[in-house]
């Protein structure tokens, strides 16, 4: 069997729809015992000028689910599309709106996630 090379693994990625990578990362969770959290960085602007240049470059956002609307069931469906939640961890979601559904993902993939979410009756927030 030949391996991947990274760029072709990203390749790969960037086939996949958003549940299938969800999917993947859960899969490569349990077969590791590792935990695919993003990285955080602890630390402050050096002069104060480039913390107001990266808030402008903004290329991470969070998807908040603010209400569930009158289509409750509707939402929790595509709550659980969107994520790799179970039938009441997303009920736990949108009951206790207002909660992130998604964080740190990519303007177009957020934008889409919030259409999807809005088209289902809920009232979402993009940050």
């Amino acid at each position: 069997m030949m391996a991947l090379t990274q760029d072709e693994l990203l390749a790969e990625f960037e086939t996949m729809t958003l549940i299938q990578l969800s999917e993947f990362v859960k899969a490569f969770e349990e077969k590791f015992d590792v935990t695919a959290a993003a990285a955080t960085v602890v630390a402050g602007p050096a002069q104060g000028g480039p913390a107001a240049e990266a808030e402008e470059e903004k290329d991470e956002f969070d998807v908040i689910l603010t209400g569930a609307g009158d289509k409750k069931i509707q939402v929790i469906k595509v709550v659980r599309e969107l994520t790799s939640l179970g039938l009441k961890e997303a009920k736990d979601l949108v009951d206790g709106a207002p909660k992130p559904v998604l964080e740190k993902v990519a303007k177009d993939a957020a934008e889409k996630a919030a259409e999807a979410l809005k088209g289902a009756g809920a009232s979402v927030e993009v940050k």
